[in-house]
């Protein structure tokens, strides 16, 4: 029998003691949101609890991998974990791959192919069709920036407009519910990427 609730509390408790602070974005609350947006999607989609115990878990680990220090590949250490840990929860190989796959799911860009894997990598990044967008982007440049100290927020807003555009929700609930915003959410940045470059053409002709 899995031991769901220690298992939660456990990694959970890791996750807050064993983070870089340097993570802003990728905080332990990230995980306990992506659980239970994971949730929320999941019952619009028609899972078994057997099914939804195993998209928890995965939701759990998947970014756990950052507690090693590693940022780009942080999904293949949170499988490493699931994969030592797990099986003391009462989990057996064949739920293990499933988890895996699941996490694996949201390594960018994001390929679901079960449905499993198409609720998590949503959850993952549900927010980009959110009123918490800009919020949420402005906390992620941040971590970004600890990493990348010379990237520019006019950058970094080209690099969100190009994952926006290229990002796409998998689920119906998503499609239905975050999708429009999404959208709305490109549009306003796009926006003020013209206004950005009208004001330096114009900077530019008083200078000359």
């Amino acid at each position: 029998m899995k031991n769901w609730n220690a298992l939660y509390a456990n990694v959970l408790e890791s996750l807050k003691m064993q983070l870089s602070p340097f993570l802003m974005y990728h905080r332990w609350k990230h995980t306990q949101h992506v659980i239970e947006l994971a949730e929320q999607i999941a019952k619009h989609e028609h899972i078994t609890e057997d099914e939804l115990l195993l998209l928890k878990t995965a939701a759990l680990f998947h970014d756990a991998g950052f507690i090693s220090g590693i940022y780009v590949g942080h999904e293949e250490e949170g499988v490493r974990m699931a994969e030592n840990i797990l099986p003391d929860y009462g989990y057996n190989i064949k739920e293990i791959e499933i988890i895996a796959d699941m996490i694996r799911a949201t390594i960018i860009p994001q390929q679901p192919k079960t449905k499993l894997e198409c609720i998590l990598a949503d959850a993952d990044l549900e927010y980009l069709g959110t009123t918490n967008f800009e919020h949420l982007g402005n906390i992620l440049y941040l971590e970004l920036r600890h990493f990348h100290p010379n990237l520019s927020l006019d950058e970094w807003n080209e690099m969100q407009i190009n994952f926006l555009q290229s990002h796409v929700y998998h689920t119906d609930y998503c499609i239905q519910n975050r999708a429009p915003l999404k959208e709305k959410n490109l549009n306003r940045l796009i926006k003020k990427r013209v206004k950005q470059e009208k004001l330096q053409t114009q900077s530019r002709k008083r200078s000359n």
